[in-house]
């Protein structure tokens, strides 16, 4: 008897990753791309379909964002240099989230939740980016794609762990953030 096999472009990229993984003797680092941006490597490999990927994200049980950046971000850089060098800070993140890179500036396609495909730029300019770097927290709420949270801006080392925490608790369902972050500060005195 013989089983189906059916091959993803998601498999075949997760499958690639294993194999990198496997075959590279250095620990996950932070790298600096051709284009000039900072990323780590346990950033997801897209197609760019958003849907696909909060989709994927939720099938695995984890929770989903965007991450933006531009060419010569100083908080950028601190924000891969200095903070995901922490485990402390980079473990749970890099445990529970599926992230997806944008470049603030870019021209790579993206389709967005609403199937519109647009450059990174206009969908950076559409989604009301500003800063580098921001998050963008998504979760699938009544079976669509609804931004839940977002982090403008680098936020010191506390808050920012705070905020990967607010969103993998569902603490954005009960609170603003600010709000979040006084109840959990009350909870520890």
């Amino acid at each position: 008897m013989t089983q189906a096999f059916r091959l993803s472009r998601r498999g075949v990229l997760a499958g690639l990753a294993g194999f990198a993984a496997s075959t590279s003797l250095a620990e996950a680092k932070t790298k600096l791309g051709d284009d000039g941006l900072y990323t780590q490597d346990w950033y997801v490999e897209s197609f760019l379909d958003l849907n696909e990927d909060l989709a994927s994200a939720t099938a695995k049980g984890r929770h989903f964002a965007l991450q933006w950046s531009q060419r010569g971000c100083i908080y950028c850089k601190k924000m891969h240099e200095v903070y995901f060098a922490d485990p402390a800070i980079e473990g749970p993140i890099k445990a529970a989230f599926d992230i997806v890179h944008l470049d603030l500036f870019g021209a790579r396609e993206v389709t967005d939740f609403d199937g519109a495909k647009l450059t990174e730029k206009a969908l950076g300019a559409r989604s009301g980016i500003r800063a580098t770097p921001t998050f963008q927290f998504f979760a699938l709420e009544g079976g669509k794609a609804k931004e839940v949270a977002r982090m403008p801006g680098l936020l010191e080392p506390a808050e920012f762990s705070a905020m990967f925490r607010y969103v993998e608790t569902g603490g954005y369902k009960d609170a603003p953030f600010a709000d979040w972050l006084k109840q959990q500060a009350s909870r520890r005195s």
